[in-house]
Formats: structure tokens, C-alpha cells, sequence
């Protein structure tokens, strides 16, 4: 069963969670800072938490502690763009250790990842909105409550289909 991002909502199963979407909304030819979000149907990969916001989680996919010194790379000049790195970095770098909190839990999808096109775009993310579900930069968000719910449902095997 795929997650569906439809609109400005989050459809899994039974469940329906409104959502955060890119500013210039859902694009099938997406561009590094475009602000859209990816068209198409993508593998999620690692969940990433703060230990010092997120006590516990009950997920079946895999986890990774977020560390002051973590960063994912938007670089187009890096060898290392839209891959995970570690501060200081010569390069631009998106924090994932955030003071906002959108960033406490994180599941990274797996957009521009297989065979990586620089300017393609970097850091698609599910992650938690901010209150009144204002744009992302391209990722797609939802509240907390929600994305810990979410989370005990899906597996390894789930997909994220954006339409």
C-alpha cells in the first residue's frame, strides 16, 4: 500500500491528513529551488528523528539519530549533492538539526537518488508543517501527531506516490 499525496492531503489507508506542499505546487519537471514538489512515485528511505524531541518511535523502517552536525547537501557544485553530510561542509547544505522543530522527525524521500541529475532537485523530505500549513520549499508535511501515527503504520516496502 503507497502513501498518495493528493492536493493538500495525505491519503494511507484509512487514514487522511491535510498536508503541506511545495509553494509552486506539484511539478513533473522539477528544478533545484523551484519550490515545487516532485511528481511521480518514490521509495522512502531512512526516517531521521531528534532523540532530544522524539522519545520513542514505533516505526518498521529504518532509523538514524539527528546530530548537530548533520546536513543534506543541495549543492550543485558537490559531489555529494542530495546526500547526507556532516558539518563543516565547503559546500550549501540544508541543517537538519533545526531550532523550528519541522525537522524533529524526517523521512527522506527518495527523489533524484538512483542515478543522481544534478539540478534536478535535493532534500525532498516528509517532515512535520509549521501550524498553519504554510508551502515547503518542495517537501511534503504534516503535524507531528499525525506523522507519528503515520510512521507505526508503514514498512520498509511502503511508497510515496505524488500526484
Amino acid at each position: 500500500m503507497n502513501i498518495i499525496i493528493k492536493k493538500k492531503y495525505l491519503l494511507y489507508k484509512d487514514y487522511k491528513f491535510k498536508c503541506s506542499i511545495g509553494k509552486s505546487g506539484v511539478k513533473s519537471l522539477k528544478k533545484e529551488g523551484d519550490l515545487a514538489t516532485p511528481k511521480g512515485l518514490y521509495k522512502l528511505g531512512q526516517l531521521y528523528y531528534r532523540k532530544d524531541r522524539i522519545k520513542s518511535i514505533k516505526s518498521k523502517i529504518k532509523k538514524k539519530v539527528i546530530k548537530r552536525n548533520m546536513g543534506w547537501c543541495d549543492d550543485i557544485n558537490s559531489k555529494k549533492y542530495n546526500k547526507e553530510i556532516i558539518f563543516p561542509y565547503k559546500y550549501r547544505a540544508e541543517k537538519l538539526y533545526r531550532n523550528d522543530n519541522i525537522y524533529d522527525i524526517l523521512i527522506n524521500i527518495r527523489y533524484n537518488q538512483y542515478r543522481v541529475v544534478k539540478g534536478k532537485g535535493s532534500a525532498i523530505f516528509l517532515h512535520i508543517t509549521k501550524k498553519k500549513y504554510t508551502p515547503t520549499k518542495g517537501c511534503v508535511a504534516i503535524l507531528k501527531k499525525d506523522f507519528l501515527k503515520l510512521i507505526s503504520l508503514i514498512n520498509k516496502k511502503t511508497k510515496i506516490y505524488i500526484n
